[in-house]
């Protein structure tokens, strides 16, 4: 945690490109020691006590969803939301609401045509879990967010966590986990591929937990610089196999959907398009496609006396 705050303090100083450079270096060493649990990890696997299954009886679940970092992303969500529309795909949109101006319009029109809308942290500038009283102070900004925009989910940028202390958004879900990512800041799993149940332990207030299960784009495609999917295709093939719930989570921030020059930070929209094409023509009529909220709908009203997770 003090390399986490000593960085974010730093990181208006530090150019983006050394950045970047940086993270390659320490992902390209980590990567070699978490071979064995990255980017599947074994023991993530097992369904919860009670576990019936998805609805429909279908094989495994699909979550998607987009935290749309910067201005730059926001431009591009039309883009994106038109190209899982042609395909049948419907997603969340997670727009951070001190950051940069987010177009009413917009949320409006992605919910009027079957996406949804959450908020992602406050202002993306890593701070946000520094202490309980920042956070205290920041959840009822973001609350507000969440009334006004009718949003019931939350999920914190660069996933940086602190479960009960997201016990104060008035949410009925949270989207800042994940079952096995060593690269991302707070680098601990929650351990599992299916969804949970969160409780505090002093209020009783609680939510659902959704962690993502496949490895996120910037991870991928920037630090990483994979020139496929076949990381992705890999992990999805599992998660079928498993019964679990495939939840990727990725930025139209950093989606190039011009075919022009990739910038430092860009990596080809076809990726992701070739993806929404792999799920489609393998395994066509074998997943339930759920908007987060369903998921956490469908979660909270069928596992909850169930989940014995936590």
């Amino acid at each position: 945690m003090f390399l986490n705050r000593t960085f974010y303090s730093l990181k208006p100083f530090i150019p983006r490109r050394l950045q970047i450079a940086i993270r390659r270096r320490i992902v390209l060493r980590k990567r070699k020691l978490y071979q064995d649990v990255w980017p599947i990890d074994p023991r993530a696997a097992n369904p919860p006590k009670g576990w019936e299954g998805w609805p429909y009886e279908k094989r495994f679940a699909l979550v998607l969803s987009h935290d749309v970092d910067t201005a730059i992303g926001h431009q591009k969500v039309f883009d994106l939301a038109k190209i899982e529309g042609q395909m049948g795909f419907h997603s969340s949109f997670n727009f951070v609401p001190e950051r940069y101006n987010v177009s009413a319009k917009l949320r409006q029109d992605l919910v009027r045509t079957g996406f949804e809308v959450a908020v992602h942290g406050l202002n993306h500038d890593g701070k946000l879990f520094f202490s309980r009283e920042i956070f205290a102070k920041r959840a009822i900004r973001i609350n507000k967010y969440l009334r006004e925009w009718q949003a019931t989910g939350f999920n914190s940028p660069s996933m940086h966590r602190e479960l009960e202390w997201i016990c104060d958004l008035n949410i009925d879900y949270d989207q800042s986990t994940f079952d096995t990512d060593p690269f991302e800041p707070q680098p601990q799993g929650i351990g599992t591929i299916f969804p949970f149940w969160f409780q505090n332990r002093y209020s009783h207030r609680g939510y659902v937990e959704l962690p993502y299960t496949l490895c996120q784009d910037f991870t991928l495609f920037i630090i990483m610089r994979e020139k496929d999917i076949n990381i992705w295709q890999e992990k999805l093939d599992w998660l079928v196999e498993k019964g679990g719930m495939a939840l990727l989570n990725t930025h139209p921030d950093y989606m190039n959907f011009n075919c022009k020059k990739l910038g430092i930070e860009e990596y080809p929209a076809g990726y992701y398009t070739r993806f929404l094409e792999y799920i489609k023509s393998k395994y066509d009529g074998q997943y339930w496609h759920a908007l987060p909220r369903d998921m956490a709908r469908f979660w909270y009203e069928n596992m909850i006396s169930k989940d014995t997770l936590h």
